[in-house]
C-alpha cells in the first residue's frame, strides 16, 4: 500500500526547509538553552480577555456545530473591519471564516486552481506555499522578487510566467522578507493579472504589522474586487496563533463554493473561538498597535546593532515580525549559517533557503524574543557573523 502522489508529494520531496528549525527543537527538548529566533510566534499569549470571552463561550454552551461560513456577527465584523481599512464597500456575503490563515489559504487555491493548473507565487516566499499548491493538484511556479529590488516584485518575472497561469499568491506585508509592495508594484500586478485573466491570492495576515508607508489592499484597485481573494487571520494581529480563525474575502459566488469545500473539510469553526475573536475585534485598532508596537520596537533595535559593520547586510523591513538578513559575506549559505550558528551560540534562525531561490545566503530572524534576551541573541549573531567575515 502506498499514500497517493498528490499528499506523498506536498513538500516537493524534501523537508520544505524546516530541518533546522526541528533540530533546534530538539535540542530544546534535550534541555539545552536555545533562543529562538525561527517562527512567526508572539512571546506574549493571548489577552486574558479575549481567553476568558472564550471560557464563557464554551460554559454558556456554544460547543456545537457551528454555521459553517462562521457566525453572521462575525462575517459582519471583519466585513466592517474590511471596508474600513480598504474602503472596499464589504458584507457577510463576502467573507467566509476558516481554522486559520493557512486554511484560508488551502480554500482559496481549491476555488482557483484546476487539477494541473499553473498556480505563481513570489519568491522568497512563506514555506508553506508551495505545498499548498501541490496539495490542491496544481504546479506551483515561482515569481523571483530580488533583493537589490528590495524584493519587490518586477514586472519582467512576472510576464514571463503569468500566460495560462490560473493565479498569482502575494504577501504583503510579506513574510520572510518584510517588504511592503508600494502603490507602483500593486498596480503592475493588478494590471498583468487583469491582462492574463489571473486570480490573485493576497495573503495579509500582517496587515496590521507596517512600520513604513501606506496599508495596501490589491483588492481596493479599480476591477480588482471581481477577482482578487484576500486572507485573513487572528493569528498575527491579536496574538492568537493557536486558536485557528482566520479568513477569506471575495466574491460572493467564490465565497459560497469555499463554503461547499468547508463543509466537507472542516464543518466550520468551533463556535466559542468564533464568539472569542468577535470580541478580540471589538478591542479595535488601539489593541492590535499594543500587539504590533514590540515588532517595530525591536526591529530598531536589530537596524541600529547592524550600524558600521558589513558582515550583514539588510533591506530594512517595511512591515511583519522578520529581518532578512544577507549573509553571504561570511563565505556561507544561509542553512550553514544557520546550523553553525546554533551549534556555537545556541541561536537558531530560518535558512533563507527555506523560503526560496531568491533568498539564498540570507537569513530570516524572527523578532519574538522579549526586548533584553532579543538584543543579547542579535548581538552574538552579528559578532558571530563578523568573526566569520574576517
Amino acid at each position: 500500500m502506498r499514500a497517493s502522489q498528490r499528499i506523498a508529494n506536498i513538500t516537493g520531496g524534501g523537508d520544505d526547509g524546516w530541518g533546522l528549525f526541528y533540530k533546534a527543537r530538539a535540542m530544546i527538548a534535550a534541555g539545552a538553552p536555545v533562543l529562538e529566533l525561527t517562527i512567526g510566534e508572539h512571546d506574549i499569549r493571548t489577552d486574558p480577555r479575549i481567553l476568558d470571552e472564550m471560557h464563557r463561550a464554551a460554559k454558556a454552551g456554544h460547543t456545537g456545530y457551528a454555521s459553517v461560513p462562521g457566525m453572521e456577527s462575525l462575517r459582519e465584523a471583519v466585513a466592517q473591519r474590511v471596508s474600513r481599512q480598504t474602503g472596499v464597500a464589504t458584507t457577510k456575503a463576502n467573507v467566509l471564516i476558516t481554522a486559520g490563515g493557512q486554511a484560508g489559504l488551502f480554500a482559496a487555491h481549491h476555488a482557483t486552481c484546476d487539477e494541473g493548473a499553473r498556480a505563481l507565487f513570489i519568491d522568497p516566499y512563506y514555506a508553506t506555499y508551495p505545498g499548498v499548491i501541490r496539495g490542491v493538484g496544481a504546479l506551483p511556479v515561482p515569481v523571483i522578487a530580488r533583493p537589490e529590488d528590495g524584493f519587490q516584485p518586477k514586472a519582467a518575472a512576472l510576464e514571463a510566467v503569468a500566460p495560462r497561469a490560473s493565479s498569482l499568491l502575494i504577501n504583503s506585508p510579506n513574510n520572510p522578507t518584510g517588504a511592503v509592495y508600494s502603490q507602483a508594484t500593486l498596480d503592475m500586478i493588478a494590471d498583468i493579472a487583469t491582462k492574463q485573466d489571473l486570480w490573485v491570492i493576497s495573503d495579509e495576515v500582517y496587515d496590521t504589522q507596517i512600520w513604513s508607508g501606506q496599508p495596501l489592499s490589491i483588492r481596493a484597485l479599480p476591477r480588482m474586487a471581481e477577482r482578487v481573494l484576500v486572507v485573513g487571520s487572528l493569528s498575527k494581529s491579536h496574538a492568537m496563533t493557536g486558536s485557528r480563525i482566520g479568513w477569506v474575502v471575495g466574491p460572493e459566488e467564490m465565497i459560497a463554493h469555499m463554503t461547499n469545500l468547508a463543509t466537507h473539510i472542516t464543518y466550520g469553526v468551533a463556535g466559542y473561538i468564533q464568539e472569542a475573536g468577535l470580541y478580540a475585534l471589538s478591542l479595535g485598532a488601539e489593541f492590535e498597535a499594543e500587539i504590533a508596537a514590540p515588532f517595530r520596537r525591536r526591529r530598531d533595535l536589530a537596524l541600529a546593532r547592524l550600524e558600521g559593520q558589513s558582515a550583514i547586510r539588510a533591506t530594512p523591513p517595511e512591515g511583519a515580525m522578520y529581518l532578512m538578513l544577507d549573509i553571504r559575506a561570511t563565505g556561507l549559505s544561509g542553512e550553514a549559517f544557520g546550523h553553525a550558528l546554533l551549534e556555537a551560540e545556541k541561536i537558531a534562525v530560518m535558512p533563507g533557503e527555506s523560503f526560496g531561490q531568491a533568498a539564498a545566503g540570507h537569513i530570516r530572524v524572527a523578532l519574538t524574543l522579549p526586548d533584553a534576551p532579543f538584543e543579547d541573541a542579535f548581538g552574538r549573531l552579528v559578532d558571530f557573523a563578523k568573526a566569520l567575515a574576517k
